[in-house]
């Protein structure tokens, strides 16, 4: 097992490859990612963190209600604190890179990143997150930054007193939409699907606010501009319309982040990494945790569950299978 000497020897690893063998890396710096952290360093595992950034998708919530100890916090107020508590202990950090693929090589497992360095564990846990998924309309990569958004969060107070359109049904659409409405004159709300998928109370919250326009059945065929968007194309049941919006706001849903698994790790047809009720994944010795898991309702709260709880299983593996 690893231990250390406190805090300041957390380092962001650069440069050569890492000839250190880790009890256990995390892939991942998201709500599970940071808790299986906490959770490792606890139990004097040697532990390493490769990671994007720090923080993922709670880097994007504007405000969260539901995460106990908190009546409100920021996402990223929320991650700050994760940060603080991971950072008392001596892990080491590789950020600002992916994983580019995950194996095995003999007993231990490796993982590649992508500028090449190499990182060798007795065991792992996977807990990548998931990314926002594209809607694949004309104009819509050429205007990403320039009026199409991702991110309500970073992007939204640029929009105040401009009409802009969300696209999707469900919870974090309503939720952008909900932001949106504090902001713009008016907001559309466009789903491709023929009924909204969010939580009610959030469908009751929205949808009673005049400045709203709900399109359902419609889909986004070309977005439209100069330097910025100007307009976007909606297909409708009665033809296409044209809306003069400055903003797009894009929330169809997520893609799981693992590409880097596939061949080694067993995934849903959705590309989650499939795990049982302990995080275990299809290679003993690999746990799973968060969104990109078949753990269903995606949730802070519940990622960082899954965290402690996919570390857990692998500290007993790992004395099970005498390999600390």
């Amino acid at each position: 097992m690893g231990s250390g000497n406190g805090a300041e020897q957390n380092k962001h690893l650069e440069g050569k490859k890492m000839l250190q063998i880790y009890d256990l890396m995390i892939l991942g710096g998201g709500a599970a990612g940071l808790s299986a952290g906490v959770y490792s360093a606890r139990k004097l595992l040697k532990t390493c963190i490769i990671a994007k950034e720090i923080g993922g998708q709670v880097l994007l919530t504007s405000g969260v209600e539901n995460y106990m100890g908190f009546e409100f916090i920021s996402g990223p107020e929320l991650i700050q604190k994760f940060e603080d508590q991971l950072n008392q202990f001596p892990i080491e950090q590789i950020l600002g890179e992916r994983v580019e693929r995950l194996t095995r090589q003999g007993e231990k497992f490796l993982a590649i990143t992508e500028q090449g360095k190499e990182v060798l564990a007795k065991s792992v846990v996977v807990a990548t997150g998931k990314r926002s998924r594209e809607l694949g309309a004309t104009g819509e990569k050429g205007f990403a930054g320039r009026g199409v958004s991702y991110c309500a969060t970073c992007d939204g107070p640029f929009f105040k007193d401009m009409p802009v359109a969300v696209i999707g049904g469900g919870n974090s659409a309503f939720e952008t939409a909900m932001d949106m409405l504090k902001l713009c004159p008016v907001v559309y709300l466009v789903n491709i699907m023929d009924k909204w998928q969010a939580d009610e109370i959030l469908q009751e919250r929205v949808l009673s606010d005049p400045k709203l326009k709900p399109m359902l059945k419609s889909k986004v065929k070309e977005i439209k501009g100069d330097d910025k968007v100007r307009s976007m194309v909606v297909e409708t049941k009665q033809g296409d319309k044209e809306l003069e919006v400055k903003g797009v706001f894009v929330e169809v849903g997520m893609i799981p982040n693992s590409e880097f698994a596939k061949g080694f790790l067993e995934l849903n047809s959705q590309g989650e990494i499939i795990v049982d009720c302990h995080c275990r994944t299809s290679v003993a010795g690999v746990f799973g945790a968060g969104d990109v898991t078949t753990v269903p309702e995606k949730q802070i709260i519940i990622s960082a569950g899954e965290g402690a709880k996919a570390v857990l299983s692998a500290y007993r593996w790992l004395i099970a299978n005498q390999k600390i």
